[in-house]
């Protein structure tokens, strides 16, 4: 019974490990075109997520925005001679904003974002399927704000930040290899191959947590801007988790669900960090017409050194586990311009090197994390004054992770008493994304 919840327990682990391998690059299709730089512009209502300080310089009563983007991600797995490629789902990461001036110099608004949202699904029989077949992964951020300009030159903001998520996720139970090993020596064919002969479905509801955004920005000259943006280290946590096991078919079910029937009811209480991000940013404007920017983020994964899993039920909670994850900490480097071409015109270019945080020896399959490459491009047409509609295409592009090692325990082989029950997963993984984003946003 130990193999089997230590089983689960990895299991449980990708509901933490997903949030980095799709961590959302862009949320303003505006900003997404110049590689989402904003630490140190101007982005009224927009400014609550890149830096609450800048709200402090919008010159406007009302500032209304809303993005939505699309994410297009596909990653390969290489497992001996043979590629496996996912059959993701399309993701629809999104931010509104609002704010409003309360006087000349101090203003407040409301900015309503998904920080981590996307999935993966490697397919439920692919020969990665033990460790991981699917997950979906969404999490919700309010943000109340207020930002006060000092000094015509000097601004400093501060948001509070709400948070929520759930995780929808399935992986393989039983070592289809061993399974038909175990069924040879009952005199039975083997006929499960690469089948995974039980899956089990995790689901969880993480609760409320809070951090705050806190920022500050200085206007050098007319020229240059510099600025500074601060996200606490929020925890979200899983407090009763729900696990549905499903079998291949009535052979396995026959066979397995005396033993793996206590899964059904054990739920179980999980941690999930949402690391600390310090950025700081300069723009400048060598031009009337042309902006460039380039940020530069610090993401404090270190703090994500491991797991603790704890088992609600006290006939189980002898198993509860301490899983070791020992992420680094990792720089994501923004560089983005802008070119008005006429009053009514704008056009973007940005490019954004993203460094992984991930393990190589912790690599499991839920989070095809590894150094990303990703140029973007975008514009703004507005119709009138008041009103701007903004178009970005943000490719990702991951350089590649070889040779990336990921251990598990084979519970069946553990059950039949084999002295060798543990087993390491290795692959090469690639990975790319198309995230076309489409805003719109009113001002008065």
């Amino acid at each position: 019974m130990k193999k089997i919840l230590s089983t689960v327990l990895c299991a449980v682990v990708t509901f933490s490990a997903a949030a980095e391998g799709y961590q959302v690059n862009t949320l303003s299709a505006r900003q997404g075109g110049m590689g989402h730089t904003g630490v140190a512009q101007k982005l009224g209502a927009e400014s609550m997520y890149f830096n609450p300080a800048g709200l402090g310089f919008m010159d406007k009563t009302l500032d209304l925005s809303a993005s939505v983007n699309a994410v297009a991600a596909t990653a390969k797995a290489k497992v001996g001679d043979k590629w496996y490629e996912t059959d993701n789902d399309v993701s629809t990461p999104m931010m509104v904003s609002a704010a409003f001036s309360i006087y000349d110099n101090l203003k407040a608004g409301i900015n309503i974002y998904t920080p981590y949202g996307s999935s993966i699904n490697w397919t439920n029989n692919w020969p990665g399927a033990v460790l991981n077949q699917s997950v979906k992964l969404s999490t919700f951020t309010v943000q109340p704000t207020l930002s006060w300009r000092i000094t015509p030159k000097l601004s400093i903001g501060a948001g509070l930040m709400i948070s929520w998520g759930g995780v929808d996720l399935n992986k393989g139970l039983v070592n289809p290899a061993t399974f038909d090993a175990m069924l040879g020596m009952m005199g039975a064919p083997a006929v499960f191959g690469n089948t995974m002969p039980a899956s089990v479905n995790l689901t969880g509801n993480a609760g409320v947590a809070c951090g705050f955004n806190v920022g500050v920005m200085y206007d050098i000259n007319r020229r240059w801007t510099v600025g500074a943006n601060f996200r606490s280290k929020m925890t979200m946590k899983v407090k009763a988790g729900e696990a549905k096991v499903t079998y291949a078919n009535e052979v396995a079910r026959q066979i397995l669900e005396s033993s793996l029937s206590l899964i059904n009811e054990a739920n179980f209480t999980a941690e999930m960090p949402m690391p600390a991000v310090l950025t700081f940013g300069v723009s400048y404007k060598p031009l009337h017409n042309l902006l460039l920017a380039f940020d530069a983020q610090f993401t404090g994964w270190s703090s994500y050194k491991n797991l603790d899993i704890h088992f609600l039920d006290d006939a189980v909670s002898a198993y509860d586990q301490h899983l070791e994850k020992n992420y680094r900490d990792s720089w994501a480097f923004r560089l983005g311009a802008q070119y008005g071409l006429t009053r009514r015109f704008d056009i973007r270019a940005g490019l954004i090197l993203d460094l992984s945080p991930v393990n190589k020896n912790y690599y499991n399959p839920e989070t095809p994390g590894m150094t990303k490459i990703e140029p973007s491009l975008g514009l703004s047409f507005r119709p009138m004054s008041q009103l701007s509609i903004d178009f970005s295409m943000l490719y990702v592009a991951g350089v590649g992770e070889d040779d990336a090692k990921c251990g598990y325990v084979d519970l069946l082989a553990a059950q039949m008493g084999s002295n060798d029950v543990i087993r390491q997963f290795n692959a090469d993984y690639r990975v790319h994304a198309f995230i076309p984003s489409l805003g719109v946003s009113f001002s008065f």
